[in-house]
């Protein structure tokens, strides 16, 4: 009795989580749209990341590639219907991730797209103290003229999108959820990033677009909506990561988040590639471009 009740305590102490009713004749799956490896079709190599993943009657676009034109070929080639779907996650601002968009609201102008909070997407006032003034320049050293400007905003390619700004864990369908994560790496310090983690009976399965606030961090951020993290698919940002930092963070993703099964794509790098090949054997998923991974 003693060992019944301290297992019923324990599960009352794990979050509860809701797992997305599925279907037998729906999708379960994430779609590689845009990579710059993979086995040889049709399909049209590049850097950058596109994704799609359908579950639970959902249809979710994570992000949208390098090129427009490229991102066009491939989702044509896939025979993937744009105008069909539910949502738009742009994972961060970088181009090799947000340049088919041009081409995205060509066909799907009105799509919700959730994005960071931040300029490249959104308009918004520029901070007053760039214009700090010091009197004593003549005029023409001095910002317009030195007197206030009419506009005074950031502008952003994609005037028309239906951007939604998302600045924490934020649940946009019942099970799934989109997480923010802020980088602390040299180069992309302070930017924040958006991952989609999809609620499944075995887990929870993340898709990440680069991985700058690092891939193990996003978990952990993942983890406290579900500690069981069945995979994770996308890329890691590893190159010009040393062996041994590399090696790393799969003996984390696999030993201390005990990730069930990993689909390392775009900027994992070769070396990860391999390392986490190694480690994660058959519980690895050859992951480039027209890849299908399957969902529980």
């Amino acid at each position: 009795m003693k060992r019944i009740l301290l297992c019923l305590a324990f599960s009352a102490a794990l979050p509860l989580t809701l797992v997305l009713p599925t279907h037998a004749d729906e999708p379960r799956r994430i779609t590689n749209l845009y990579d710059a490896f993979g086995a040889p079709s049709a399909l049209q190599q590049d850097w950058g990341f596109a994704a799609l993943v359908e579950y639970g009657g959902k249809r979710i676009l994570f992000d949208t590639g390098n090129d427009a034109g490229i991102f066009e070929h491939n989702v044509k080639q896939l025979g993937i219907d744009l105008s069909r779907l539910d949502a738009v996650v742009i994972s961060h601002r970088h181009g090799d991730h947000t340049s088919g968009l041009k081409y995205l609201l060509e066909v799907n102008p009105g799509v919700k797209i959730y994005a960071p909070l931040e300029g490249a997407f959104f308009k918004g006032a520029i901070p007053p103290g760039f214009l700090a003034r010091y009197p004593e320049l003549p005029p023409n050293l001095q910002y317009y003229g030195g007197k206030q400007p009419e506009r005074w905003l950031y502008g952003t390619p994609w005037e028309q999108a239906n951007f939604e700004g998302v600045a924490q864990t934020t649940e946009i369908f019942p099970g799934l959820y989109i997480l923010t994560t802020k980088s602390q790496k040299q180069g992309t310090l302070d930017m924040n990033e958006l991952s989609l983690a999809v609620q499944t009976p075995k887990g929870l399965a993340v898709i990440v677009g680069c991985s700058h606030p690092g891939v193990e961090n996003i978990l952990a951020a993942a983890a406290k909506i579900d500690p069981h993290l069945y995979s994770v698919m996308g890329g890691f940002h590893l190159v010009f990561t040393p062996e041994v930092e590399v090696r790393r963070v799969a003996l984390v993703l696999h030993d201390e988040l005990r990730v069930e099964r990993v689909a390392p794509a775009h900027c994992t790098s070769e070396l990860g590639f391999a390392v986490f090949l190694e480690r994660f054997k058959d519980h690895f998923d050859a992951a480039g471009l027209g890849a299908v991974i399957p969902l529980p």
